[in-house]
């Protein structure tokens, strides 16, 4: 098979070094890609904003499957045109992709099909939200509706901290998100992420995780895209996962059936596990990042025939295996992220890293003159496996010690609540 992969990030690395394992890979296409994919595949230089230019590449290269990584270009209806096309592609069309796109589509899907979320309320004015603030009192969340880049949700503590998010979404803070607003109840519990395939019709359940979504340790300052990850979540236990399929992913591929538009690709749901059950906080339509990166160093199966399957609707026939060990990843970011930071410097050591048995997925990288030079925020994921979380924990953060970039920070504490279950355990 001849594959195009769309996106840059870690997560695209991390597809793309499963999907090169694969022995029915023939060739296998980045697009964009960054410094690490070019190892693996071809980088190549394409305008994925423009479907008739993917569209034209595809034909031109015999691509069988395209397998698009970020959100954005399924919110913009990527898969939608590929499929005319006659172009098969893992992916939601954009309609299913609204899951992600919107947030009050996904929360009043909840409504219609009994799904466990938190109360909210969708609002497109600016006082009508600050009233259903007030009425409401605090902690509460405030969320832009649209894409956001994972930074447009505010969790509020006071009801002034939440009529301020109000006015700056309204005002453009987080640009055509904000246009609307989802207001809802503060949950408590523990955080995890849930991952199941879908073919349109069948839903086959994948695995678990656990993201640090603050920049700092314990959990302090900012939200980010992610600062690291570690599966399995215990949290998540064989009998949260069986109540997670039937109570909340299970009727929202029925939804989407209902609606007219099945849901090809990956669920990924974003869960509070409260004292009274999972609910749901938020769907995304593409596999998390750096979640992902622990994902498929778990893979046992080729990744392949299951991303073919999405796409052909054959996903009945298919089945998952997984490594028995815990994985873990640290993102090791720019100094100032999330805010502004300097791109441009070196990393040096990155291959005497790997050497110690980790995986370096690129994130904001680029190779020029033999070099690897920082381009983004988020910009390396060192991820390990261990027959424990802190043996996962222990490699990744010796291995960090390897690489040479001073211009680069990371928390010290990823998998933090797992090692401390581990402890108590032993």
């Amino acid at each position: 098979m001849n594959i195009l992969l769309i996106g840059s990030g870690g997560r695209e690395h991390a597809l793309a070094w499963k999907i090169a394992q694969s022995p029915m890979v023939q060739s296998l296409c980045c697009a964009p890609g960054n410094g690490g994919m070019a190892d693996i595949a071809e980088n190549v230089d394409l305008d994925t904003g423009s479907h008739a230019d993917v569209i034209e590449f595809c034909q031109e290269k015999h691509i069988d499957l395209v397998v698009v990584g970020p959100e954005a270009p399924l919110v913009d209806g990527l898969a939608d045109a590929l499929t005319i096309a006659g172009i098969a592609v893992f992916g939601p069309q954009k309609t299913a992709a609204q899951l992600e796109g919107s947030k009050g589509f996904t929360k009043d899907i909840c409504a219609r099909y009994g799904i466990p979320t938190a109360a909210y309320g969708r609002f497109a004015d600016a006082e009508a939200a600050k009233a259903y603030v007030k009425e409401q009192g605090a902690p509460i969340v405030v969320k832009a509706d649209g894409l956001a880049a994972g930074k447009g949700v505010i969790i509020a503590q006071t009801e002034l901290q939440a009529t301020q998010a109000i006015d700056d979404m309204f005002a453009g803070a987080f640009g055509e998100a904000g246009v609307e607003v989802v207001v809802e109840e503060f949950l408590e519990g523990e955080e995890a992420s849930f991952f199941a395939l879908s073919d349109g019709t069948t839903v086959l359940p994948l695995a678990t995780a656990q993201d640090h979504k603050a920049v700092g340790d314990g959990d302090t300052g900012p939200n980010t895209g992610g600062m690291g990850a570690y599966s399995p979540a215990p949290v998540m236990t064989d009998e949260m996962v069986e109540q997670v399929m039937r109570e909340i992913v299970e009727p929202t591929a029925q939804a989407m059936r209902d609606l007219g538009c099945p849901y090809k690709g990956v669920f990924f749901a974003g869960l509070m596990i409260t004292s009274t059950g999972p609910k749901l906080i938020e769907y995304n339509c593409r596999f998390g990042d750096p979640e992902c990166q622990v994902l498929m160093m778990r893979l046992k199966s080729d990744i392949v025939p299951l991303l073919k399957a999405c796409a052909e609707g054959t996903l009945a026939q298919q089945g998952v295996e997984w490594h028995a060990q815990s994985a873990l990843t640290v993102v090791l970011a720019a100094k100032g992220y999330p805010g502004s930071y300097k791109k441009g410097s070196d990393i040096r050591n990155i291959a005497p890293a790997e050497a110690t048995g980790t995986q370096v997925f690129h994130a904001g990288t680029k190779v020029e003159g033999g070099r690897i030079i920082a381009t983004g925020g988020r910009v390396l994921n060192v991820t390990a496996l261990g027959t424990t979380v802190t043996e996962a924990q222990a490699k990744a953060y010796s291995a960090i010690d390897v690489i040479d970039w001073p211009e680069g920070f990371c928390r010290s504490d990823i998998g933090w609540r797992a090692v401390a279950r581990e402890k108590i355990s032993s």
